[in-house]
């Protein structure tokens, strides 16, 4: 008894006890984290086993199209020629393509997205910022089937009025890419933002003490410390201008002819894939079948954009402490 009251009235004791009772709650297992851990460890096999389901789909009709006595694997990556319908199937025709509304729209975005971001990080107030990044990413929101019709109706046109219309055909490769400029913009913008807000506010205070100027400070203190995020996003605007769709399908045109003009038509892979696919293909065909490689090709492309990008962020990621 005499024991019990010298521990009861001993604070230190009854803190001790409080303490082993937490570390003892904390052992035991929670139910609802115990179904929510469930339920995130389900999520992530459910995406492994989508990807490997459509490596899989993809690889097996791939196959089909390339065991065909019809198709020439060197051919269908050296031919310039896509014509199914005499048995021409060149991937470089659409493949170029694709790869020129990608770079004519990373021309827009990269300088575009950069500056807002900076703007963003750098420049503008609280107030500001907050009204500015929704808006930004606002544009990220539009339905693509718009900006198509807004590339047609609008920014070819004003091409036409620019450089004539004997040289800027109706559809063609420059205004599909200043589109998919505009429609990625969103991308590099915030992702470039959070990357700069990222930086330690220590490195501006060294460059300020110092005597650099803002401007100064900005340019080659902030964006060289950020430069991994920076990239990192553009990698990531350039796979989704490479997946885009309903712009190249209704600015570009269908025609799969190998130039470097890009007034002239021109029909990307997803493009052609939209088109081909809408259309009176009997099933198990060599055409049907040619859209699968033409999608695995465009998964390889996409998957060798994100192991780069990873790379480069590997490579170059700035850790502070």
């Amino acid at each position: 008894m005499a024991d019990q009251l010298r521990v009861n009235s001993d604070p230190r004791a009854a803190l001790a006890g409080d303490a082993v009772k937490q570390v003892d709650l904390r052992k035991r297992p929670r139910i609802g984290e115990t179904i929510i851990q469930t339920i995130l460890y389900a999520c992530g096999f459910i995406s492994i086993f989508t990807t490997i389901g459509i490596v899989y789909v993809l690889g097996q009709e791939s196959l089909r199209f390339f065991a065909s006595d019809e198709v020439s694997l060197v051919e269908f990556f050296t031919n310039t020629v896509w014509q199914p319908v005499i048995g021409e199937f060149g991937i470089l025709p659409l493949v170029n393509s694709t790869m020129m509304v990608t770079i004519i729209a990373l021309m827009v975005a990269i300088p575009l997205g950069l500056a807002m971001a900076i703007y963003m990080a750098e420049y503008a107030s609280e107030r500001v910022r907050a009204f500015l990044k929704p808006v930004i990413e606002l544009l990220a929101g539009i339905p693509t089937v718009v900006y198509g019709f807004f590339a047609l109706t609008f920014v070819t046109p004003w091409l036409r009025e620019i450089f004539g219309r004997d040289v800027v055909q109706i559809y063609n490769v420059m205004s599909a890419g200043l589109v998919v400029g505009i429609l990625i913009t969103p991308i590099i913008a915030t992702l470039s933002e959070d990357a700069l807000s990222a930086v330690p506010s220590g490195l501006r205070q060294a460059s300020l003490g110092l005597g650099a100027t803002k401007w100064e400070t900005a340019i080659r203190v902030v964006v060289p410390a950020a430069f991994s995020g920076i990239v990192a996003a553009s990698i990531v605007a350039m796979s989704r201008a490479i997946g885009e769709t309903m712009v190249v399908a209704l600015a570009a045109g269908a025609s799969p002819q190998f130039t470097f003009n890009p007034f002239l038509p021109a029909e990307t892979m997803t493009g052609h894939i939209a088109r081909i696919s809408g259309g009176d293909l009997s099933y198990q065909t060599i055409d049907y079948n040619s859209i699968f490689a033409i999608g695995l090709v465009l998964f390889f492309m996409t998957l060798t954009l994100n192991i780069v990008s990873r790379m480069i962020v590997r490579r170059f990621r700035e850790v502070y402490e």
